[in-house]
């Protein structure tokens, strides 16, 4: 027995219903089961260090060079770098989570990095310095390292006459390598 056509459509509507029905309960389950691993999981500030770690105190680094100015610059450089990308507030050592202290071992400036194709020239185009840390990072409750490293060394190319640049390019770079550091910790 073969179905009428009024039969057949019945069924036609009947299956694409069904389908229709279980593709909405799908998506339901789908849905339901993304809000729920999705109110476990959320974002901390802290740039990915644990919540108990809220504050540090940044100590002024032994300046070992001859220029007075690099222990503002990389003092400065450093409660940037705890504030905005480690999301850490400052605060007294004898209160703070951690304690961040150092040494500035080494600034060499004007090493030539490449000259002019010009052989009757004898200036430098391109310059470069090297800047050298010793840093010290320690969790003030355990007394754990979280970051300790001496001779870390950047360079940074800057133009002739154009050093403030090449300094903010070595400084830059060793903020990067210091945050990478603590963060690799956790």
């Amino acid at each position: 027995m073969t179905p009428s056509g009024a039969d057949s459509k019945r069924m036609a509507i009947h299956a694409a219903s069904t389908v229709t029905r279980r593709q909405a309960l799908s998506l339901l389950t789908t849905v339901s089961g993304a809000l729920a691993l999705g109110a476990c999981y959320g974002f901390t500030g802290g740039g990915g260090l644990p919540r108990n770690l809220k504050t540090v105190a940044i100590q002024p680094f032994d300046n070992q060079t001859a220029s007075p100015e690099l222990q503002r610059e990389l003092f400065e450089q450093l409660r940037n770098v705890m504030r905005d990308r480690l999301n850490l507030r400052e605060a007294p050592e004898a209160r703070a989570d951690l304690v961040v202290r150092g040494a500035i071992t080494k600034y060499e400036v004007d090493l030539p990095a490449g000259a002019a194709a010009d052989p009757r020239q004898t200036t430098s185009t391109r310059r470069r310095l090297q800047l050298v840390l010793d840093i010290e990072i320690v969790e003030s409750a355990t007394g754990r390292n979280l970051l300790k490293k001496s001779n870390l060394s950047r360079e940074g190319q800057y133009a002739e006459g154009g050093e403030r640049n090449g300094r903010r390019n070595a400084m830059e770079s060793l903020m990067n390598d210091i945050v990478e550091g603590v963060q690799s910790q956790w």
